[in-house]
């Protein structure tokens, strides 16, 4: 009873009993069935996280904020990939869900109907991620992607640019790019210009794609005079290709990516972008779901939307 007890974290047991009990297990390489022991509850003590990617800089740092908040509780992480496809995602929730977790943390708010269904029957906490632009089956935590947008196209027509260029990865499955998109060409037709040339590509990002993508824009555009990737990924291939063509950065062309990614800071120059609070994101989330597991009744926001930060670097002259 006292080793059950301790391996449940439950009862009174004094520190040193727990400690001996602990290290028995360890050398034994036992590891509780959390099914079993979890039967009258109907819950083990894990939070699924359901993303995209895990190939780009964005989600290690959401599942960074996730983990710092999950460490000081009794509650784990558990990560699935969807590759942004609908279908992979309502089979990585039906697993996720057969192993009744404390709470579920997943990317996005556009679902199947199917995976929808799961997520408002499955009677547990649900915090959808990255994106405020939608009505969420519980709560979300995120950004307006396409109040990012404007805010970016805002910016390039106050600083004069009007032969505008859009690059986008991962479209049309990457909604939130989408999102992005439309708030950005909406700025523009305020201030009475058009996206001049665009080029949407299915598939990852990768410095080479944004090299290749930057070439053939211009190849066939070349009076434009500012270009907005849809990541910084892609935008920073599209920066190396300018300075080795020998491009006036920022005068004779600007550029700017999104995501704020930290690894790229020792380019050339600093591209102009905007990040999309990742840690925060996690971490808010993660504090929802806590909050929730202690207390089921617990009040918590519904809807958190925080507040992004444009950087301009080195790539967009100033308005």
């Amino acid at each position: 009873m006292t080793v059950s007890r301790v391996l449940r974290n439950r009862g009174d047991v004094s520190p040193a009993t727990r400690e001996r009990v602990l290290q028995a297990a360890k050398a034994l390489g036992y590891v509780p069935n959390k099914i079993a022991g979890s039967l009258a509850s109907q819950r083990v003590n894990l939070v699924a996280v359901i993303i995209p990617s895990m190939s780009n800089m964005v989600f290690p740092e959401v599942l960074t904020g996730i983990n710092k908040v999950l460490e000081g509780t009794p509650l784990q992480a558990v990560v699935g990939i969807t590759d942004y496809l609908p279908e992979k995602e309502e089979k990585v929730l039906y697993d996720m869900l057969s192993w009744r977790p404390s709470g579920i943390i997943i990317a996005g708010l556009e679902h199947s109907d199917a995976t929808r269904a799961m997520l408002r029957a499955s009677g547990i906490p649900v915090v959808e991620i990255m994106d405020t632009d939608g009505q969420p089956v519980d709560a979300m935590v995120g950004i307006s992607h396409r109040r990012v947008g404007r805010m970016m196209g805002e910016e390039i027509l106050k600083a004069g640019y009007r032969r505008i260029g859009f690059m986008g990865t991962k479209m049309p499955l990457d909604h939130r790019a989408r999102k992005r998109f439309e708030g950005f060409t909406q700025a523009l037709a305020r201030g009475g210009v058009e996206i001049a040339d665009q080029e949407f590509y299915s598939g990852g990002s990768a410095l080479s794609k944004g090299r290749e993508l930057t070439a053939a824009m211009l190849a066939r555009s070349p009076d434009l005079d500012f270009l907005y990737f849809s990541n910084d990924m892609i935008g920073a291939g599209g920066l190396l290709w300018l300075i080795e063509q020998g491009y006036d950065i920022p005068g004779r062309i600007g550029l700017a990516g999104f995501n704020g990614v930290e690894l790229l800071q020792g380019l050339p120059l600093r591209l102009a972008t905007m990040d999309a609070c990742r840690a925060e994101v996690g971490r808010r989330a993660a504090e929802i779901i806590v909050a929730r597991s202690e207390n089921p009744d617990a009040p918590v926001e519904a809807s958190v939307t925080l507040t992004p930060t444009l950087s301009p670097g080195d790539t967009l002259r100033r308005g």
